[in-house]
């Protein structure tokens, strides 16, 4: 059942893949015509070593020989949650002088709404693995889970507390290149993305 089933979430999550490294390839080869945001950028490669995780994690669902229609879309819904979470970090296409700082704020509401999803359904799905005795669970795992959260809860609460500022920003999200931007929005996730860099580890630890 696993070999049938690997295939279709080895397709959702090669096309989330896909598209967070053509978005970051263009950007390369636009360089001198699209404005680059290094928060935007640090968040892409912290997805793409998730589903990279991810994709390494689902390899134990192999052991698993009494698959339920439940399970079944469940696991499903997980890969396509995780697609959708990166999809949200490109456009679909975008033309020259695309302004990456102002689009990665207009869409971070669903962003972090979505990985707060991925995050919640990540939990049942590797202690399902563990209590089948399939993997068990990695010794860090509950401390990257709950650092995740906490950056989720810090985004939502400043979006609370301030959120004439990202109206604003939504309004700015087609700025074109070499307008002037607001000079306090590039430090706004300094510290958050910092973070997010030591998530690297999730290669190893991942459920």
């Amino acid at each position: 059942m696993f070999d049938y089933f690997g295939v279709l979430i080895s397709i959702i999550l090669g096309l989330a893949l896909t598209h967070l490294m053509r978005g970051l390839g263009r950007i390369i080869q636009m360089r001198h015509e699209t404005r680059s945001y290094w928060v935007h950028i640090v968040w892409t490669i912290n997805v793409v070593i998730f589903i990279l995780a991810i994709w390494w994690g689902m390899y134990w669902w192999k052991g698993l020989m009494d698959w339920t229609v439940e399970w079944f879309f469940f696991i499903a819904m997980y890969a396509v949650t995780i697609f959708m979470w990166a999809y949200v970090l490109f456009p679909a296409e975008f033309a020259p002088g695309v302004d990456f700082e102002a689009f990665f704020y207009a869409n971070r509401r669903w962003f972090f709404g979505l990985q707060t999803v991925v995050v919640l359904m990540d939990l049942p799905e590797t202690l399902k693995k563990a209590a089948m005795h399939l993997r068990p669970v990695p010794s860090q795992y509950l401390y990257v889970i709950a650092a995740r959260l906490l950056i989720v809860r810090a985004e939502f609460e400043q979006l609370r507390q301030r959120p004439s500022e990202f109206i604003d920003v939504e309004r700015r999200s087609n700025i074109p290149l070499g307008m002037s931007r607001s000079p306090e929005s590039g430090s706004q996730l300094l510290m958050r993305a910092a973070i997010v860099q030591s998530f690297s580890r999730e290669v190893n630890i991942s459920g």
